[in-house]
């Protein structure tokens, strides 16, 4: 994918500054990364703590990686390049969510560690905090559960590259969480609150 770049934009700076902002929501912009195999549970898990968050009064927003194709991503394929692009655009988008004082629970499966380093790096660079959740379900466990019968289409041929069966899935090495499937998407929830409790993210 050929991206052409423009050299005649300025960046514009707010008249209200991140402080001013997180001071008035209560809270510390942020975006948890949520990453793992095709019906590993992230969405799930994301929409739950979503519903959390807003039940305790937190300004958060899900993006998943299904309604992000849906618009912003939809002309998108599944090449390493256009995966790539996927995540970056993503991860630029986080990072503005998070700049305004929200909690963003990106859902992106993103096998690849670069891509993932990438999007870390785009929140370090503006000293945004960036937290990797690993939905560490196994292979064998996700093709079980298979709510969208991608897995079997794959193994059949009818979809190329596929995370897992085609196309690798690099598993993340210093994820800040590890959440398994031996944990119920509420409880799991309730962990990560905690846990952005415990860094200050929220009060």
């Amino acid at each position: 994918m050929t991206v052409q770049k423009s050299s005649n934009v300025v960046w514009h700076e707010s008249r209200v500054d991140r402080t001013t902002r997180e001071d008035i929501f209560g809270q510390k912009g942020v975006t948890l990364w949520f990453t793992g195999l095709s019906g590993s549970g992230k969405s799930t898990l994301a929409f739950t703590l979503e519903h959390l968050l807003i039940q305790h009064g937190y300004k958060c927003y899900v993006l998943d990686g299904d309604n992000i194709r849906h618009g912003l991503n939809n002309n998108l394929g599944f090449s390493d390049d256009d995966r790539e692009e996927n995540i970056r655009r993503v991860g630029e988008v986080s990072k503005l969510f998070a700049d305004s004082g929200m909690i963003v629970l990106s859902s992106f499966i993103s096998p690849f560690t670069r891509d993932r380093r990438m999007v870390r790096e785009i929140h370090q660079s503006d000293e945004l905090p960036f937290i990797e959740v690993f939905i560490d379900t196994p292979l064998d466990v996700c093709e079980k559960r298979d709510p969208k019968k991608l897995y079997e289409k794959a193994r059949r041929g009818e979809i190329k590259n596929f995370t897992g069966i085609d196309s690798p899935c690099e598993v993340p090495e210093h994820p800040e969480l590890v959440i398994t499937p031996s944990t119920s998407p509420d409880k799991s929830a309730t962990n990560i609150f905690d846990y952005l409790r415990d860094q200050h993210l929220i009060s």
